[in-house]
């Protein structure tokens, strides 16, 4: 956003007129909400441009018939802003000269710092705005970026910053606001477009390291079977998964995968699961049952020695197959060659980060290769990245790794080895729950085998796509209780994505 700023401005627009484009759309904002304003607007002004954006909406709101009042904790630095500050004195506007009272009735538009916040707000300001957040939750929203927030990485700085019910966002959505940490703080993002020239977000695309995903599956690949395909051309998938400690694990799994649409799926699973799979998916292959180890474990390496992977496009390991410590370096050698795409999930990555080699096995691997951890097997697999934020971390691990990256979180990160990374928003917390990493699992591995058999390299994009489908079927299951449910409503979203 600095650069589109920078560029956009160095074109000959002048600096006020800008301002007055942001700040009309943000009061624009405001009055289709009328009920907000019905107890009259407090604006906090700060010292730089994200004050003068914010007496744009006070003077627009005023004029609107809107009470208005304004306060300034930090005296004004830049001259535009100091120029309308004096037009709304000379108004009448009705200005604090002390700090105002947290349970004021009025919403309180928060106008403080915006773009590029990198120190911790004085410590008076940051106790105003944490009890405002107590005693009047709701009635706060930030201009652009909420005061106390780094705008990249999504962090309130140490002391607390302001906690918006809605966060209105100029002209590109920034990368912080999307983040895990800022959610709390940010409430409902609104991005609002002052007329952006189109040529410029367009010269800037190439550069963007991250892609910010909403409902955007129209973009991203979907597989494209040809009107002939026989079934061993839809994508031909093994699942080994589930554990004589969890069995639902496997059948989830599998679940998943026959959502995906795949051709072929067979599946070695514990005895436990084995001998009644047949009544909850038929469709399923069984390749083998597989007898527990003494914790309870499914101990897949002796019988995948000698199974042939050959006639396979995908493999998915991990999935409530239990703690098997000590037996990836044992086991794990024909994944290693294993030409098809590998997808570890879950205990496979556990029993990777407990081996002797840890993440670097994954570097010995020619072939595609997906990893989903969530942030704790992240964290066991990746130590040294996990201290970093979300992007940089999946992205770090990725590039070292040559692995593609989904990391799992409120907004889930999916990094390339080449440096392209998406992430997930206008997700929903449904997605939180147990079975759904089983089910994303499944189903990420059929649909990355379904695009591989249509010629679709298994690249970043195409988990992403996997992975908006699931978060997608995860808000649309309205009455959903379970994860087998939500398989359902991924399995019809499926088939409407690829019809199209």
């Amino acid at each position: 956003m600095l650069a589109l700023e920078q560029e956009w401005l160095g074109s000959g627009l002048p600096v006020a007129a800008l301002m007055e484009a942001v700040g009309q759309a943000m009061a624009e904002w405001c009055l289709q909400r009328p009920k907000r304003l019905d107890q009259g607007v407090l604006v906090l002004v700060g010292p730089g441009h994200n004050g003068g954006d914010g007496l744009v909406v006070a003077r627009r709101l005023l004029h609107a018939g809107v009470e208005v009042r304004l306060w300034a904790p930090l005296p004004l630095r830049q001259a535009l802003t100091q120029t309308h500050w004096r037009h709304l004195e000379w108004l009448g506007t009705s200005v604090l000269k002390t700090e105002p009272d947290p349970r004021d009735s009025g919403l309180w538009v928060e106008a403080l710092f915006g773009l590029g916040q990198h120190r911790p707000l004085l410590e008076g300001l940051a106790l105003l705005l944490s009890e405002r957040e107590r005693v009047q939750p709701g009635r706060l929203i930030s201009l652009d970026v909420p005061a106390g927030m780094h705008s990249n990485h999504g962090r309130v700085e140490a002391g607390g910053g302001a906690v918006a019910s809605d966060t209105l966002c100029v002209g590109l959505v920034k990368r912080g606001l999307v983040q895990d940490a800022a959610l709390a703080n940010v409430g409902r993002v609104h991005r609002l477009d002052p007329g952006v020239p189109s040529q410029l977000i367009e010269q800037l695309r190439p550069a963007a390291l991250l892609r910010v995903m909403a409902k955007d599956l129209a973009t991203l690949p979907v597989p494209q079977d040809a009107p002939t395909a026989m079934k061993y051309q839809r994508g031909r998938v093994l699942l080994v998964a589930g554990s004589e400690r969890y069995r639902g694990a496997a059948l989830l799994a599998a679940q998943g995968a026959m959502a995906s649409g795949v051709g072929s799926l067979r599946a070695a699973l514990p005895e436990a699961v084995a001998d009644a799979i047949w009544q909850w998916i038929p469709e399923l292959v069984l390749s083998a049952g597989l007898p527990a180890t003494a914790s309870g474990g499914l101990p897949w390496g002796p019988w995948l020695a000698d199974a042939d992977l050959s006639r396979l496009d995908a493999l998915l390991l991990g999935p409530g197959i239990g703690a098997l410590d000590g037996q990836w370096d044992a086991w794990a050698e024909p994944l290693l060659s294993f030409e098809g795409l590998l997808v570890l999930d879950a205990d496979g990555l556990n029993a990777l980060a407990a081996s002797k080699h840890g993440w670097r096995w994954l570097c010995e691997r020619e072939f595609p290769t997906w990893i989903t951890p969530h942030p704790s097997e992240f964290a066991r697999l990746f130590p040294d990245f996990s201290r970093l934020e979300p992007l940089e971390s999946a992205q770090s691990a990725a590039a070292e790794s040559g692995a593609v990256v989904l990391l799992k979180g409120a907004h889930s990160v999916i990094a390339d080895p080449n440096g392209v990374v998406h992430q997930l928003v206008d997700t929903s917390v449904q997605v939180a729950r147990t079975g759904l990493g089983d089910l994303l699992a499944g189903f990420a591995v059929g649909w990355g085998a379904r695009c591989w058999a249509c010629g679709e390299e298994p690249r970043g994009t195409v988990l992403a796509s996997a992975a908006l489908l699931h978060a997608e079927a995860s808000q649309t299951s309205e009455e959903a209780t379970s994860a087998s449910e939500i398989g359902q409503t991924l399995a019809a979203l499926t088939r409407q994505i690829c019809a199209n």
